[in-house]
């Protein structure tokens, strides 16, 4: 265990912390901080369509469905239990690094979506695939790296998108209503294994119901207990600013947090939320069918504005305005984010944030089930439909394996295995975006123009 956390860290601080920022910098830099300047446009081109979602053809999937996959995904226990893990771990300094990290990371998430449609290809049943995978191999020109992305992937779906969500599933619905933890895997992996066999269709569809349903309950809820205690807003967000560069000058000595620890947990956290920079939800954006590879990149930077400048800030100052203590030896994931909840809106917040956990954590176990068998697909390569379908099935069956085993594991050992695999997974998916910036950014620059040519006309 000691070996496995020194490893980690020694991935995560600093170098990898810092490359995740500098490649957000390169996007942001080289669009002209599109995110922030040219934030009528991306927003219109999303948010302002979500009533007026196209259907999918028979290749692909609609933009929305494709957004709703990746979100089912991203917004997982990371959003609840993560971000209370960051605060325990980090202080509310790590909200400060959270931030930044997503706000660059909104085009990171852009480039990464750009790319995915870019490279996209049919797959041996016409349906589009695309992902990093596809724009290592393809555009940057380097099969080895392509296949070492895949190699990474795979575990991380097993430990990042499986038992870490089903560990917050079981230890939520044992502390709300005593249920077994090894029954609640059972029938976790039951639920996800009957929508796991309708494919990406199946998948899409369901997400597509959940993502919005569990977003509005959840913000929803914070919403409220926000309104409640907007008068300790203020000093929340004072205690995030003044701890992000000096933790125990702000909080008066002696709670052990340094700026490494809330920088780490901070961007490391931020990260697990939106998955930005790993390279994961551009393969349910891959799958999608658009006129122009940027209108795809656009939705890859709401994802990360609502997944992590949303949901996660919510989570981050229903936590610091509760009160309530913070500190690794005391209540920490899941629990704590209950707790805060409970504070305002007694029994029912916690039963909400329980709810919550189990929408967010399910979606999250079906949307990574896809990427696993994307990267397995990727590389088999031509194989017989008769071997694919033969090891698919291998793949589902050990990955609901990991369901059960993740009820019944260590939450802190999870965490740390999935720090791990998100590292080995950013590694060739960072170095690719790094490298086809240029490409990616003139993509973008060309649609910009010829959009606000179309405008004025």
């Amino acid at each position: 265990m000691d070996f496995l956390s020194r490893l980690t860290d020694m991935l995560w601080n600093p170098w990898l912390l810092g490359l995740f920022l500098f490649v957000g910098l390169v996007y942001s830099a080289g669009s002209g901080f599109f995110q922030l300047f040219e934030f009528r446009i991306w927003w219109r081109a999303t948010a302002g369509s979500l009533f007026r979602r196209r259907e999918p053809s028979g290749r692909g999937l609609s933009p929305f469905q494709a957004l709703a996959t990746a979100l089912a995904s991203t917004i997982g226990t990371g959003s609840i239990a993560g971000v209370a893990a960051a605060l325990t771990l980090g202080g509310p300094g790590a909200v400060f690094w959270m931030w930044l990290s997503a706000l660059l990371g909104m085009m990171t998430s852009c480039g990464e979506k750009l790319l995915a449609v870019k490279y996209q290809c049919p797959g041996p049943n016409g349906q589009l695939r695309g992902g990093p995978m596809y724009y290592i191999r393809d555009g940057l020109g380097a099969p080895l790296l392509a296949v070492f992305f895949c190699l990474a992937c795979i575990p991380a779906t097993l430990a990042g998108g499986n038992l870490v969500q089903s560990s917050s599933i079981a230890s939520s619905l044992e502390a709300s209503f005593g249920l077994p933890r090894p029954l609640t895997g059972l029938v976790t992996a039951l639920l996800a294994g009957l929508v796991m066999v309708g494919g990406l269709g199946r998948i899409a569809a369901v997400s597509s119901a959940l993502v919005p349903i569990m977003a509005a309950l959840y913000l929803g809820s914070g919403g409220l207990v926000l309104l409640y205690s907007w008068d300790k807003i203020p000093s929340a967000l004072e205690a995030i600013f003044s701890c992000a560069l000096s933790p125990d000058a702000a909080m008066g000595g002696g709670v052990g947090w340094t700026t490494a620890s809330a920088l780490r947990y901070g961007i490391a956290r931020g990260v697990f939320t939106n998955e930005a920079g790993l390279g994961t939800s551009a393969m349910a954006h891959g799958a999608a069918q658009v006129d122009h590879p940027v209108q795809q990149g656009l939705w890859g930077i709401f994802e990360v504005f609502l997944s992590t400048l949303a949901v996660c800030t919510v989570t981050a100052l229903v936590i610091l305005v509760s009160g309530l203590p913070l500190s690794p030896a005391g209540l920490t994931g899941a629990p704590l984010t209950a707790a805060a909840y409970g504070c305002t809106l007694g029994r029912a917040g916690g039963r909400i944030v329980t709810l919550s956990l189990l929408l967010f954590a399910f979606s999250s176990i079906l949307g990574w089930s896809y990427y696993g068998e994307q990267c397995l697909s990727f590389l088999l390569g031509d194989r017989s439909k008769r071997l694919l379908a033969l090891l698919f099935t291998l793949y589902r069956a050990v990955f609901l394996g990991c369901t059960i085993l993740g009820a019944v594991w260590s939450p802190h050992m999870v965490w740390q295995l999935v720090d791990l695999c998100n590292a080995l997974m950013a590694l060739p998916n960072l170095t690719a975006l790094l490298l086809l910036a240029p490409n990616a950014l003139f993509i973008l620059r060309s649609w910009k123009g010829s959009s606000k040519k179309a405008h004025r006309k």
